[in-house]
C-alpha cells in the first residue's frame, strides 16, 4: 500500500498526441518514458522520487498494453545490473532511485555499466535530494557523473524541459553508447506545470526479441584487457560523440541579453534557472517572464562541458559568474581550466560570492549576484540611483565651475545616497518580521507518527537501560531512526540502509575481550530486504557475532511511502509478500529469535530485550518487533469506516483519555513514549497547580501511552472510552442504563454531601 494513489492520474497517460498534459513533474516523465518508447523501467522508492515508482506501479495495465516491464527492485544496486539489458541489445530502459545515497548502493553496477558502454538508451533519474528538505548527507551527484564518465542532465524546473530532457536522454546515451543520468532536484519533482504530448511508442525493439535472439560480445564485458578498451573508448570515441551531439541539438541554451551589456554574464546550471532569473528580476536586470537584461549560459548538460560553447560565451566578456549549488565547486574548477587552456582571460566568480554550501535560495542569489555586479559592473546597480541624482542636479540653478571641495562634497552625497538606496533595499529583503520568525517558532524535531508501533520498541528499550545500563546501540535509515532523538535518546551512530547490524560488526569483540555488555543495532524490515539479510544478519553469523539485533517489522517500507516488501502482510497481485522476516533469518543460520507480534504490549517488549541483552547462548540474537505502521493502517481502515457508517453500519470507534482528578503530574506517559497526542492542560483543581496530562483529537488509540506509564509508575489515570456509530437497540437500551446508573450515583453523592453539611450544621448549633 503506497503512501498516494495515482490510478486516477495515470489515466492521462493514454492522451493522444497534442494533448496539453497537466500534472506533477514524476507523472509527466512518466509520459516522457511512453513516449521515448522506453522497454523496461525499474528502481528503488526514496525521496524525493518515491512518487515516480508509485506512479508505474499505479500504470501497469498500461505499461503492459504497450509492452514495457515494470518492476521495484530489491536495491538500488538491483536496479542499475538490470540496465545490463541494454548493452548488447537496443532496447530503451529506464532505473530510478534515491541520490546520492541510492547512487552510492547503485554505484557498483554503474561503473561497470559505464565502462562496457550500452548499445541501447540507459536513463538514470535520480532524485537530487541536496538542500532544504533533505533527509540525507549533502552530496551530490556530479562526482559520479564524473568518475564514471556518464552525461549528466539537469534540465530547467518546467515540465516542457523536463519531458524533453528524458527524451534527450535516451538519444544522447545511443548517440555515445554512454548511460546517461537525469538529475531531477526536489522542486521539479513536485512542481505542477502543463506540456504538450507526443504518441505513446512501443518499444522498437523488445525484451522478448532479445530474449529469442541472444547476443554476446566479449568486448563489452569489463575484464582485462577490454576494460583497457573502454578507456580508451571512453576518451576517443564516447566524449567526442557526446560533446557533438550537445552542439547539433543544442541542449545548452544561450541568452544574449538585451544587448548593452556584453562584458558580463551568468553561467549557471538548468536546475537553477527559475531562481537565478528570479533573482535577476528583483535586481531590475530580467523581467517576469524571464527576460534577462545580463547574458545567460544555461547547462542543461551538467556533465560535460563543452569547451567550444565557453569559448562561445566567455570571449569577450572580461567575468562570468557560475551559479553552482553545493560543494566541490566542480564547474567553476572546470571552468578555469577550460579558459586557462583557451588563453582567454575571463575570470570567473563563484564561491567567492556565493555561498560554498547549502541552499541557493532567491535571496541567498540575488545577494550573490549583486556582490558580483559589484565587483564587475557598479553602473549596472547604481543605474536609479544615478538617475535620480541626475535629475536633482539638472533641477538645481546654474552655478558657477564647482570647486575641488565641492566635487569632494558631490561624491560623498553620491556615495551616501547609494548607501541609503542599498540599506533600504536590504531591509526590503529581510525584513523584520522575517528576521523574528525564527526566535518566536519553537523547534519543530523530526519524530515518530502518532500511534507509531516503533515508539513502544524504544520505550521497551528505555525501560531495559534502567535496570541494565546503557549499551552501544547502531541505528539504521527509516522511520526508527527517530529514535536518535528526544525523549528515546538511542543509538550512536548511521551508516546505511540496512547497514545497522554491519555497524556493529567490530563490537563483537567485546565477546573475546570479556566485555559485559553486548552492542545492540535496530534495522527496520525495508532496510532487512535492501541489504540487511546478507550485510548484516548472514555475515553476524558467519563470524559468530554475539550482539542483539532488532528487526523493526512494520509491514511495509514504511519510510518511503508504504510501498510492500517481501514481508508484507498483505496480497499484491503483482509481487510475492507473506514472506516472513523469522524464517530468512533461520534460513541463514540464526538460532536465538524471539518474534513480539504486537509492539504496543510494552512488557512482552522489554521481556525480549531484556533476554536477548542477558542471554549466554552464543551467536547473534534477532528479535523481530511486528506491528503495522499505524499511517498505513489509517489509510486502510479510515475509507472502510466511513463507508459503514455511511450505510449505516454498527462501528466501534476506541478513544483513550486522562482522568484529570487522578493524574499525579508525574507524566512518565510523555517521558518514555513521546506520544505527539499527549499534551500538557491545567488540572481544573485549585489545589493541583501543575499541569496533568491530556490527550488530544489526533489520538488513535494505540494504547501505548498507558501500557508505557503503567510499565513505568502503575499509573491509573488513563482510560478508554467507545464511540457507538449507529447505535442498536441495546446500545441505546444500555447507554440509557449506564447514564441512569451514573446519575444515580451522582444523586446519591450529592445527598450524602448534603447530610454530611445538614450534619455539621446541626453539630455547630448545639455548641451555639
Amino acid at each position: 500500500m503506497a503512501e498516494r494513489s495515482f490510478v486516477k492520474e495515470v489515466e492521462q497517460l493514454r492522451v493522444p498526441a497534442g494533448t496539453v498534459f497537466r500534472g506533477e513533474g514524476i507523472l509527466a516523465v512518466t509520459k516522457a518514458l511512453l513516449e521515448a518508447g522506453v522497454g523496461y523501467v525499474t528502481g528503488y522508492q526514496g525521496s524525493p522520487i518515491s512518487h515516480l515508482m508509485d506512479v508505474l506501479s499505479d500504470a501497469q495495465p498500461i505499461l503492459r498494453e504497450l509492452g514495457v516491464y515494470f518492476e521495484p527492485a530489491a536495491s538500488e544496486a538491483a536496479a542499475a545490473a538490470a540496465l545490463s539489458a541494454s548493452v548488447n541489445y537496443p532496447v530503451r530502459g529506464a532505473v530510478t532511485w534515491k541520490s546520492t545515497v541510492g547512487t552510492n548502493v547503485a554505484s557498483d553496477a554503474l561503473a561497470n555499466l559505464a565502462s562496457g558502454g550500452v548499445t541501447g538508451g540507459a536513463l538514470i533519474i535520480v532524485g537530487e535530494d541536496y538542500g532544504e528538505g533533505s533527509s540525507i548527507m549533502q552530496e551530490r551527484t556530479h562526482a559520479f557523473a564524473m568518475k564514471s564518465q556518464m552525461w549528466l542532465l539537469d534540465p530547467q524546473p518546467n515540465l516542457p524541459a523536463i519531458v524533453k530532457a528524458v527524451h534527450d536522454g535516451f538519444e544522447l546515451s545511443e548517440a555515445t553508447n554512454t548511460p546517461v543520468m537525469l538529475e531531477l532536484r526536489i522542486r521539479s519533482c513536485h512542481l505542477h506545470g502543463s506540456f504538450i504530448t507526443e504518441e505513446n511508442r512501443r518499444p522498437a525493439f523488445t525484451l522478448k526479441q532479445a530474449l529469442e535472439n541472444p547476443v554476446r560480445d566479449v568486448n563489452r564485458i569489463v575484464l582485462p584487457p577490454a576494460s583497457f578498451l573502454h578507456e580508451k573508448e571512453k576518451i576517443h570515441e564516447r566524449w567526442p560523440a557526446a560533446v557533438k551531439f550537445i552542439q547539433e541539438r543544442q541542449l545548452n541554451e544561450f541568452h544574449d541579453g538585451d544587448g548593452e551589456i556584453e562584458d558580463v554574464g551568468i553561467i549557471m546550471l538548468g536546475g537553477m534557472a527559475n531562481n537565478t532569473l528570479r533573482a535577476l528580476m528583483q535586481l531590475e536586470l530580467a523581467d517576469l517572464f524571464g527576460a534577462s537584461r545580463v547574458p545567460l549560459y544555461i547547462l542543461n548538460v551538467a556533465y560535460p562541458l563543452v569547451e567550444e560553447e565557453v569559448r562561445r560565451f566567455c570571449d569577450g566578456k572580461k567575468a562570468v559568474l557560475v551559479v553552482e549549488e553545493g560543494q566541490p565547486d566542480y564547474h567553476e574548477q572546470h571552468l578555469n581550466t577550460i579558459l586557462a587552456r583557451l588563453n582567454l582571460a575571463t575570470k570567473v566568480h563563484g564561491k567567492d560570492v556565493l555561498p560554498m554550501g547549502g541552499d541557493y535560495t532567491v535571496d541567498v542569489l540575488r545577494k550573490g549576484v549583486r556582490a558580483f555586479l559589484q565587483r564587475q559592473r557598479p553602473d549596472l546597480l547604481e543605474r536609479k540611483t544615478s538617475a535620480t541624482v541626475t535629475r536633482r542636479k539638472e533641477d538645481a540653478a546654474p552655478a558657477a565651475a564647482p570647486t575641488a571641495e565641492a566635487l569632494a562634497a558631490e561624491r560623498a552625497a553620491e556615495a551616501a545616497a547609494q548607501a541609503a538606496a542599498q540599506a533600504e533595499q536590504d531591509k526590503v529583503e529581510v525584513p523584520e518580521i522575517v528576521a523574528a520568525i525564527g526566535k518566536l517558532l519553537p523547534p519543530r524535531p523530526p519524530g515518530l507518527c502518532v500511534g507509531c508501533p516503533e515508539r513502544p520498541i524504544f520505550s521497551a528499550y528505555k525501560l531495559v537501560e534502567q535496570e541494565l545500563g546503557v549499551h552501544h546501540v547502531s541505528s539504521d535509515i527509516g522511520c526508527h531512526l527517530f529514535q536518535i532523538m528526544p525523549p528515546f535518546e538511542i543509538g550512536a551512530t548511521t551508516m546505511g540502509y540496512g547497514l545497522g547490524v554491519s555497524s556493529a560488526s567490530a563490537f563483537s569483540a567485546g565477546a573475546q575481550l570479556g566485555a559485559s555488555k553486548k552492542a545492540v543495532a535496530f534495522m527496520g524490515d525495508g532496510g532487512f530486504w535492501h541489504n540487511g539479510l546478507t550485510s548484516g544478519i548472514g555475515n553476524a553469523v558467519f563470524n559468530k557475532q554475539n550482539n542483539v539485533f532488532v528487526i523493526v517489522d512494520n509491514n511495509y517500507s514504511a519510510a518511503t511511502g508504504g510501498q510492500d516488501i517481501p514481508s508484507s502482510r498483505n496480497t499484491n497481485p503483482n509481487r510475492s509478500t507473506l514472506h516472513p522476516i523469522e524464517a530468512a533469518v533461520r534460513g541463514v543460520g540464526v538460532t536465538w529469535v524471539r518474534f513480539v507480534g504486537r509492539t504496543y504490549d510494552v512488557n512482552a517488549m522489554k521481556q525480549a530485550l531484556h533476554d536477548a541483552l542477558t542471554s549466554e547462548e552464543p551467536g547473534p540474537k534477532v528479535v523481530i518487533a511486528q506491528s503495522e505502521c499505524m499511517l498505513n493502517r489509517q489509510r486502510r481502515e479510515k475509507p472502510l469506516t466511513r463507508a459503514a457508517i455511511k450505510n449505516g453500519e454498527r462501528v466501534l470507534k476506541e478513544r483513550f483519555g486522562v482522568d484529570a482528578s487522578v493524574c499525579s503530574g508525574d507524566h512518565a506517559c510523555m517521558r518514555v513514549s513521546g506520544c505527539p497526542s499527549l499534551t500538557l492542560a491545567p488540572s481544573g483543581d485549585a489545589l493541583k497547580p501543575d499541569p496533568v496530562a491530556r490527550v488530544d483529537e489526533d489520538c488513535v488509540a494505540c494504547g501505548h501511552c498507558g501500557e508505557v506509564a503503567d510499565a513505568a509508575v502503575l499509573c491509573p489515570s488513563f482510560y478508554k472510552a467507545h464511540k457507538v456509530n449507529n447505535p442498536t437497540g441495546w446500545d441505546k437500551w444500555l447507554a440509557g442504563m449506564r447514564a441512569s446508573t451514573v446519575g444515580w450515583l451522582q444523586g446519591k453523592r450529592e445527598r450524602e454531601r448534603a447530610a454530611k453539611q445538614l450534619y455539621a450544621a446541626t453539630i455547630d448549633e448545639v455548641r451555639a
